[in-house]
């Protein structure tokens, strides 16, 4: 069986003279399938039991979910039933169904597919393999904390992008393992703040409604079991705006050379924009995944623009 990649951890002098300090990017937008989502998918499904992996696996994903749990399955040689909401970009699609998996495209939200792939799990009896709320996912995620530490030992902080939790959770508890006084930092988006609201006491973190350019962090309620271990290891949580996150893909993609989808643009966006305090200066960030509607690069300029016309960087001129 095949492997996750171990992804490089990279400096770029830019960022680091723009934010006055040592950022070390963990490039899993360079993971096969184009985002860390591979490790939990994988590990959930290599530990399966023979009777669990026999009666095929079920999930719902909006995307990168979905392209980790039928490259995982078709490698176990496991039939792979993917929910994914109507408006998925194409791509995504195609990239799926090209590792095997069988797509349903149902409804308008995330919400809605998982409702429908719950819904077969339980007329079919098949196994599902939740896209974060789930232990043995949670701790593959928890592989990139410990790859970072490897790679560089004396990091003081990880920023981490979230969604419903998985991975700022597997992170969390792999650092705070290994290295107590490693600070780890979530970054939510200001149109989907669920788990931020919660953090930070503003409510329960139940969200009607949620927007956000980075669709692989647009998660309307705080998982089940991620924010208990949110809570307990996770040290300090922000928010970034649509422009903010549009600035940091487009940043990327013209200082960097390198293609960052929404999500995996937060964390980096937090740090160009300061919304991390100081004190720290060595500060590992996790670029979550690359898997870019291309259509939209051109509005995401449009925004970068807005963004810059009315916050001009100081440090950029």
């Amino acid at each position: 069986m095949h492997d996750v990649h171990r992804t490089p951890l990279k400096q770029s002098k830019t960022i680091n003279r723009l934010t006055g300090r040592q950022v070390f990017l963990k490039m899993e937008n360079q993971q096969r399938t184009g985002s860390f989502k591979l490790r939990g998918a994988l590990n959930k499904i290599c530990s399966l039991t023979k009777e669990e992996a026999s009666r095929g696996i079920v999930c719902a994903s909006a995307g990168n979910h979905a392209q980790g749990v039928a490259l995982a399955a078709s490698e176990r040689g496991i039939s792979a039933k993917i929910f994914m909401p109507k408006k998925t970009p194409l791509a995504k699609v195609e990239a799926t169904k090209s590792y095997g998996a069988e797509i349903k495209l149902t409804g308008e939200t995330y919400q809605e597919a998982f409702t429908a792939a719950s819904e077969d799990m339980l007329a079919n009896g098949s196994t599902f393999v939740h896209a974060f709320d789930d232990e043995k996912v949670m701790a593959g995620q928890g592989t990139i904390a410990l790859e970072m530490m490897q790679q560089c030992p004396d990091l003081e902080a990880i920023v981490v992008p979230v969604g419903g939790g998985g991975l700022i959770a597997g992170i969390a508890v792999a650092a705070k393992t290994f290295h107590p006084q490693l600070k780890v930092i979530g970054v939510q988006s200001q149109g989907a703040p669920a788990t931020y609201n919660q953090f930070t006491g503003k409510n329960t973190g139940y969200m009607n409604q949620a927007k956000s350019i980075a669709d692989g962090i647009v998660v309307k309620k705080p998982g089940k079991h991620t924010y208990p271990v949110i809570e307990q290891f996770v040290d300090e949580m922000v928010t970034v705006s649509d422009e903010e996150i549009a600035y940091a893909i487009i940043f990327m993609l013209e200082r960097e050379k390198t293609l960052v989808e929404g999500a995996g643009a937060a964390a980096v966006a937090s740090l160009l924009c300061n919304k991390i305090d100081g004190q720290r200066n060595k500060v590992g960030c996790i670029v979550s995944g690359g898997n870019v509607d291309l259509s939209k690069i051109e509005h995401y300029r449009k925004l970068s623009h807005q963004f810059l016309d009315e916050k001009p960087l100081t440090s950029m001129s």
